[in-house]
């Protein structure tokens, strides 16, 4: 099952909104198969292992290891439970069963009635873990929240004004700021507010490493931005939280909610309607001490970089263990679980 989570984890930031999902086969106490779900819409991680020995193999003394229960329903592909009840396995080992009301036991029980010897929860905290945003989505009926931002040593995440030269503003150095764009393509969303969009006019892209770039996601009630701005470059979909208008114009989505329903909890319901599992929030500070202050998260990531400003925009208030760190080139970063 470790080697299982292994190649599970293969999958993140390319089968979202689906789950990581790793399969191996075992026969004799060795490993004959294994496989993974690769990409959204694709082949399921029982169907790669499979596919991986002759069409005529006999499965009759083999136990198949997945980290969560096989699918029971026609979705983008067919139910994977269906094919090894085909393949007449002997056992089934499984580290979760899926959450996603489709499934919910449903594979478990089709393989239990076709006389599939079924093991459950083996390694299931660590596949919990690992599958943290589809476990969060669906009970939680919101994204699996990551906030991230940098501030300074004396507890600053901006000069005020905001420098012509945006450079004298910049917090962090290169080994960290790739890492965030790293962090971007693990990612199904990225959200900023409005103020963000108007000062740093943002790519809020993935271009420093190989990745998709993220859904991009704004907070702008009253449509102020630009459709000119960077964020609007067509090399990824776009949400705007407004009061204004439902409307979709080519890959941009804007999503209208009532003034009086206008909070952060229902921006994120609304995301989840969407189908975004997952999204990392990077500004302003406002908008994260909002989201702070809600209880809405699920994880910080803060980098204090190695410079003072004196003066400027205070970070947002969050508490955080300071003696636990880890180095990103001279930044140090603190990783936060709201437990």
């Amino acid at each position: 099952m470790k080697r299982v989570l292994q190649l599970a984890e293969k999958g993140l930031g390319k089968v979202a909104p689906n789950p990581m999902v790793g399969c191996v086969i075992v026969k004799n106490n060795s490993i004959i198969a294994e496989g993974f779900h690769q990409e959204y819409g694709k082949a399921h991680a029982e169907v790669n292992a499979i596919n991986k020995l002759p069409i005529d193999f006999d499965f009759s003394e083999c136990t198949l290891y997945v980290n969560l229960e096989p699918c029971a329903h026609f979705g983008k592909t067919p139910p994977c439970s269906d094919l090894i009840i085909k393949k007449k396995f002997k056992t089934v080992v499984v580290a979760n069963k899926d959450i996603n009301p489709l499934v919910s036991g449903k594979g478990i029980q089709k393989l239990i009635a076709n006389k599939i010897e079924v093991i459950e929860n083996v390694l299931e905290n660590e596949a919990t873990e690992l599958n943290k945003r589809f476990f969060t989505f669906f009970k939680k009926n919101r994204p699996y929240i990551i906030l991230k931002w940098a501030q300074t040593t004396d507890g600053f995440i901006s000069r005020n004004p905001i420098p012509t030269n945006k450079n004298e503003n910049w917090i962090t150095c290169d080994e960290s700021k790739k890492l965030v764009h790293q962090w971007r393509a693990e990612e199904q969303g990225i959200m900023v507010g409005k103020n963000t969009v108007l000062i740093d006019n943002p790519n809020l892209t993935t271009r420093l490493v190989n990745g998709k770039n993220p859904t991009r996601i704004i907070i702008d009630r009253k449509l102020s931005i630009s459709l000119n701005a960077n964020i609007f470059v067509n090399d990824a979909e776009v949400i705007v939280a407004n009061e204004l208008k439902n409307e979709k114009i080519n890959h941009i989505h804007f999503i209208k909610l009532n003034p009086v329903d206008f909070t952060i909890s229902n921006i994120f319901k609304k995301l989840a309607e969407e189908n975004i599992q997952s999204l990392i929030l990077e500004g302003g500070a406002q908008l994260l001490q909002s989201v702070i202050d809600s209880n809405q998260w699920d994880e910080a990531r803060i980098f204090i970089g190695n410079k003072e400003f004196v003066s400027g925009i205070k970070a947002p208030k969050i508490d955080f263990d300071q003696s636990t760190f880890t180095n990103s080139g001279t930044d140090r970063l603190y990783l936060i679980k709201n437990e």
